[in-house]
């Protein structure tokens, strides 16, 4: 039995106050792309890249994520753009650079970001849908999300989504999948870890560093590694010496 959306309470935030109005008035209003408006080749590919910078952000558009099979069938009209959004968010791409680095919460909130174009309104709706993700997998959590009547309202079928009644901080969207407090925790790569206590306060490395200069403790290791066999004065006699052998001469 599939459980339904938990209810939550919307809390007042950037996305609920009044709308600046017509898209594309001003810089703090953003640019709407529609497929009812592409009249050439150059406004489906923008488009189509307008998508690619909503669900994969700035920082993960690389060549090797690019899905050609989706961008042909929008082309042709084969698919709307709410369905090449959904095939952006389902790719293995995707699934590899932000899905499989996250915990559900975290998820949650960069979906949001990027697929409804809000952040979430409380940890009342990250619980919500991250018991979606649980229940029905992410497949189902992006299909929720999309064939929601928000999204449909907000985008419909023709529309890239986009950041909605943002005032402040914009974009939002742009949130790095990784080296967020949970996926330093599991990489080893945060300060409140315990290696990193360790090394900073217990290791022989960080003693010395805290040792004032010139204190010969700070030498100890240093001064025990230097062994004094074979470093007795070298005794040399002169009837030991062979001067004739010394003396520099052209015939060798």
């Amino acid at each position: 039995m599939v459980l339904p959306l938990l209810q939550y309470k919307p809390t007042t935030q950037n996305q609920r106050v009044e709308s600046f109005g017509k898209a594309d008035r001003n810089e703090d209003t953003p640019y709407i792309y529609r497929l009812e408006d592409v009249g050439s080749y150059t406004d489906i590919q923008n488009i189509i890249w307008a998508g690619y910078r909503q669900v994969f952000s700035e920082h993960e558009i690389l060549s090797f994520n690019r899905q050609r099979n989706l961008e042909s069938q929008l082309k042709n009209g084969s698919i709307t753009v709410r369905d090449f959004i959904r095939g952006l968010a389902q790719s293995e791409a995707f699934y590899r650079v932000v899905v499989e680095v996250n915990n559900n919460y975290r998820l949650v909130d960069i979906c949001l970001r990027r697929l409804l174009g809000r952040k979430a309104y409380n940890k009342d709706e990250e619980i919500a849908w991250s018991i979606k993700i649980a229940t029905l997998g992410f497949t189902g959590f992006v299909n929720a999300l999309l064939d929601s009547q928000e999204y449909t309202d907000s985008f419909g079928d023709t529309i890239v989504p986009f950041q909605r009644k943002r005032m402040e901080g914009r974009p939002f969207n742009l949130v790095t999948p990784r080296y967020n407090e949970d996926f330093q925790e599991t990489a080893g790569t945060v300060k409140t870890d315990w290696r990193f206590t360790l090394d900073k306060f217990y290791s022989e490395k960080a003693k010395n560093q805290r040792l004032s200069e010139g204190d010969p403790r700070k030498y100890a290791d240093m001064a025990a590694s230097v062994s004094g066999k074979g470093n007795y004065a070298q005794s040399i006699k002169a009837s030991s010496l062979d001067y004739l052998d010394l003396v520099p001469s052209r015939t060798r």
